[in-house]
């Protein structure tokens, strides 16, 4: 038995990087597992990953900006297994690095689109139904941006810190209720994120190195580690935290 025994478990984002290693640790821990993300953007090929492996997944192809997607999700996992244990809500987009002065108006909407409204609709969605089986754990992904600044990157930490508001009131609001709401705040991870963002520069994702002390990148497994402990019954009194999982980056 895995710590995560026949947990029912939603995973948005999990077509690759942190929501995919996540799916995988799941699996190990013994979830029966909801993968969702956008159409091709690779999580079918994670569901099928997570069965290759011996675990149970499903996909829902869903948008998090869209509330009727959202309850799509949480509705397959009550359709299909009866009951929603655990979520992790982690999809989410960077934007581009700019000053605040002259950001790009359509990035400014797609960030706060996916990193605010999606895990708001997300929370709402899972909230509703753990409220009515009197259980559940719900982790949501943050950023050390969400406890600290970062220049260029102005709506992207506004939306982190936001994402750690709503976890916090949450927990508050459903602690009697035998709900947990957490939060995961990542250093800088290898995955086709960073990369992404820093295309161009020379190092690439590498340039980030000297922000953590620890002195590389993290692995998104690593990420799912803690994920997976926030999920299990081993966090019964954690509630309304955010882990910084971070080599480091936020103890200066």
């Amino acid at each position: 038995m895995g710590m995560l025994d026949q947990k029912v478990s939603i995973i948005t984002g999990a077509g690759g990087g942190i929501g995919r290693a996540t799916a995988e640790i799941f699996a190990r821990e013994g979830a029966v597992l909801v993968l969702s993300d956008l159409p091709n953007a690779g999580g079918q090929e994670t569901a099928e990953l997570v069965r290759s492996q011996g675990g149970e997944a499903i996909f829902v192809a869903a948008d998090v900006t869209k509330r009727a997607e959202v309850a799509s999700i949480v509705a397959a996992a009550i359709d299909t297994y009866g009951r929603l244990d655990c979520a992790f809500n982690n999809a989410g987009i960077v934007g581009v690095l700019h000053p605040l002065n002259g950001y790009p108006d359509d990035v400014f909407e797609a960030v706060l689109n996916v990193n605010f409204k999606g895990t708001w609709y997300c929370m709402q969605e899972e909230l509703a139904v753990m409220a009515k089986a009197g259980k559940g754990a719900i982790v949501n992904t943050a950023s050390v941006y969400g406890e600290v600044g970062a220049a260029n990157t102005p709506i992207y930490t506004a939306t982190k810190h936001a994402v750690m508001g709503m976890t916090k009131v949450a927990a508050l609001d459903h602690v009697t209720e035998n709900i947990r709401v957490n939060a995961v705040l990542p250093g800088v991870i290898d995955t086709a994120m960073p990369a992404a963002l820093m295309e161009g520069v020379p190092g690439g994702a590498d340039a980030f190195i000297p922000t953590m002390p620890i002195g590389r990148l993290g692995r998104a497994s690593e990420i799912g580690e803690a994920v997976a402990w926030l999920c299990s019954d081993r966090a019964s009194l954690v509630t309304g935290t955010g882990l910084d999982v971070d080599g480091g980056h936020n103890a200066h």
